[in-house]
């Protein structure tokens, strides 16, 4: 298990003005189609962009010797998990697309809102619904549940590589979510995305106000030479 390591306040500020649509189209210019963690849907509406190191938490298929309710007292479980996670880490748990199983309830999620964390990114879903709400947990999952995590999982372990919605997630790497859900940016390709993020969210926003002046969209977007020249004399002006 790794140690968590901390985001600095200039990369979360930068990616915090960068949608997840945006992020994907970066993204996929350096060759990566595979980021957005399928089946992760922001669970209350309105919830604020956030950016953060992924914590990683695993969970198997449930096995009728290992996932009782006596193994959430066991050293390696989701409540041991919650105590190792730094203040502003993103939890990104792999449940494998359970749908049929909570795997974190109001308890948990408010130990996780006590300790900092910024937020509960999962494939699967969750349970005590009303009472998530009441932590303020911003939380991105695929639905809910209430049965416990139990009924259909075995927990594994944190801070091990994942695959959540479909995605590779390594702890450390960075994950931003907003209302179209969760992309994840590889760790190596941070500066790179840090770069040139912030152009093209400037680029598309150019764009919607020659679309509100009435420029027709071929040759506006994508852009040809012509528009490219406007584009880069609005910038000097």
């Amino acid at each position: 298990m790794t140690t968590p390591r901390m985001l600095d306040a200039e990369a979360i500020a930068t990616l915090r003005d960068v949608s997840t649509a945006t992020l994907t189209t970066v993204l996929l210019k350096k060759g990566l189609r595979n980021v957005w963690l399928r089946g992760t849907r922001p669970l209350a509406p309105g919830q604020p962009r956030l950016v953060g190191p992924a914590f990683t938490l695993r969970f198997v298929p449930a096995r009728e010797d290992l996932a009782t309710p006596e193994s959430w007292a066991s050293p390696v479980s989701t409540r041991a998990a919650i105590e190792a996670m730094p203040p502003g880490c993103i939890a990104v748990v792999d449940a494998m697309g359970v749908a049929d199983a909570g795997i974190f309830g109001d308890i948990l999620c408010a130990r996780m809102r006590k300790r900092g964390v910024a937020g509960l990114v999962t494939d699967g879903v969750v349970r005590d619904v009303a009472g998530v709400f009441g932590t303020g947990l911003p939380v991105w999952c695929a639905g809910v549940a209430a049965p416990p995590s139990v009924a259909g999982l075995t927990f594994v372990g944190w801070q091990q590589p994942i695959a959540c919605g479909g995605v590779a997630v390594f702890p450390d790497d960075v994950v931003v979510v907003d209302q179209d859900g969760a992309v994840l940016i590889p760790a190596a390709l941070l500066g790179e995305v840090l770069a040139h993020a912030p152009e093209q969210e400037r680029f598309e926003a150019w764009i919607m106000t020659e679309i509100e002046a009435g420029v027709p969209l071929p040759g506006l977007y994508p852009p040809d030479a012509p528009t490219r020249a406007r584009y880069e004399a609005s910038r000097k002006a």
